[in-house]
């Protein structure tokens, strides 16, 4: 399990750690038009882990778990070697995208694993995979800190670096010690499903990554890109009906809690997000913080995240309850940020609402995997959780484009020119901005929202009956003497 949990810490940290080096790498790499290029690095990372998702389950179903994990974490060192010896920004967003073919592995193959450890049915609260999701959620929470951090005391080559003995010891001990099941039977991969499905979802994380920024959302290149998404979608399925191994068989839409499991997944993908990256350019922007001074700010919400998921670890309770009181929390915590966040917010209010979006992560992150990896075929059991992971890449890529959308049709200007203004006009840019931001907050709130209706619709799982009775109805099965006798 400690490998497990090793491997989502450096795949959670490498997403989200590079963007808080941005001066020193572009400074070493490409002083003049290095930061044009910079957004490819995170982008690089994102496109190529999005791409392997629906592969590597599929993967896990014929070749086996351990293979596939061992791959993905040797791929990710590769990449992160590459990164650190990179002399260019090209070099460098080449060799992010192979950390990232790796690392679209770590997290989604080591929830296989994971799940395989514990065994058919025991994916419960406070097993491997509501731990790991807490990990996950705190790695995201700490990742801007950290990268600061090492670029500032120890050069920003060392984001990469600080991979590589970690990274070893979890394949070392990955050989050594996971005794997982094999797959004695091989089955053809569907290479060209696969290939649909990364051609979709790259297609639409450019969409989302350039529209209303780079592009404007009608110019030819992003309708172009749209289109290119809609025409990989459609075939996507046409070759999933067809396929006789699909990647992602559309037979688990017809199960109930894999379906809407994978809907509220990209929902509160989309708002974690949110809750992450606004508050953090809120605290920039409107309050003048650096970013590793507002990157602190996260730490109540790891910790919320922390301690919230240790304690509904050790509380019984089903994935859906923990779902639905996760997303009333974090409908409740937008809210409140829509409301308080001001020009002079105190900022011990700030930290306190982090705190609280913390506790309501910490009950969500985790939990839908649970319980799609509970609901679904245990042969197609790495299908499942990469599909669950897949769609929160999506939601991601979707909830960014959506409120960075609404940010910048309310705010006049450029955003990153706000801290250079003086006098009243300064005073009246961050008004404007800080009203844009609250109004994402409450698109926040409804999302979340929308997500607790659909939360509903999750089924209830049973509650499994203690050593030593029998379950629900069985006694009404049992002959009236031997029901004596029982009672």
């Amino acid at each position: 399990m400690f490998v497990c949990l090793f491997a989502i810490v450096l795949a959670v940290l490498d997403l989200q750690i590079v963007s808080a080096a941005a001066v020193p790498i572009v400074r070493d790499l490409d002083p003049v038009h290095g930061i044009d290029h910079f957004p490819w690095l995170v982008s690089a990372f994102a496109l190529a882990s999005a791409a392997m998702l629906p592969l590597y389950g599929k993967l896990c179903d014929t070749l086996g778990a351990k293979r596939v994990f061992l791959g993905a974490v040797g791929t990710f060192l590769l990449g992160s070697a590459l990164c650190g010896l990179a002399r260019s920004m090209g070099e460098l967003i080449a060799a992010r995208a192979v950390q990232g073919l790796g690392g679209g592995g770590l997290m989604s193959v080591t929830m296989v694993v994971i799940a395989q450890l514990a065994g058919p049915g025991e994916q419960g609260p406070g097993r491997g995979g509501g731990l790991g999701g807490v990990v996950a959620g705190g790695g995201m929470a700490l990742g801007p800190w950290l990268g600061g951090f090492l670029a500032d005391h120890a050069g920003w080559r060392w984001i990469f670096y600080v991979n590589l003995p970690l990274g070893i010891v979890v394949l070392a001990a990955g050989a050594l010690v996971l005794n997982l099941p094999d797959q004695p039977v091989r089955r053809p991969l569907d290479w060209a499903g696969a290939g649909l499905a990364a051609a979709f979802s790259t297609a639409l994380l450019l969409v989302t990554d350039w529209g209303g920024r780079t592009y404007a959302w009608s110019s030819p290149r992003i309708t172009g890109l749209l289109c290119a998404a809609v025409v990989a979608l459609a075939l996507f399925l046409w070759r999933q009906r067809r396929a006789a191994e699909p990647v992602l068989p559309l037979s688990l839409f017809r199960v109930p809690a894999l379906r809407w499991g994978f809907v509220v997944q990209g929902i509160t993908g989309a708002a974690m997000m949110c809750a992450i990256y606004y508050v953090l350019v809120y605290l920039q922007v409107a309050r003048g913080l650096s970013s590793s001074a507002a990157g602190l700010f996260l730490l109540p919400m790891a910790a919320g995240m922390t301690a919230v998921g240790i304690l509904t670890g050790r509380l019984s309770g089903s994935a859906r309850t923990l779902t639905l009181t996760g997303t009333l929390t974090m409908t409740a915590v937008f809210a409140l940020l829509a409301t308080t966040v001001t020009p002079d917010t105190p900022l011990w209010l700030i930290r306190a609402e982090l705190l609280l979006a913390g506790a309501g992560f910490g009950q969500l992150v985790g939990r839908l995997i649970e319980l799609v990896q509970n609901a679904a075929p245990r042969p197609l059991l790495g299908v499942a959780t990469t599909g669950i992971r897949f769609f929160q890449t999506l939601g991601n890529a979707l909830g960014a484009a959506l409120f960075g959308t609404v940010l910048f049709r309310l705010v006049d200007g450029d955003v990153s020119a706000i801290p250079t203004l003086h006098g009243a006009e300064h005073v009246a840019a961050v008004r404007d901005f800080v009203h844009a931001t609250d109004v994402v907050f409450g698109c926040g709130a409804a999302v979340m929202l929308l997500a607790t209706l659909l939360a509903t619709r999750l089924p209830r799982a049973q509650a499994k009956a203690p050593a030593g009775t029998l379950p629900d109805g069985a006694l009404d099965r049992v002959p009236e003497e031997a029901r004596r006798t029982a009672s």
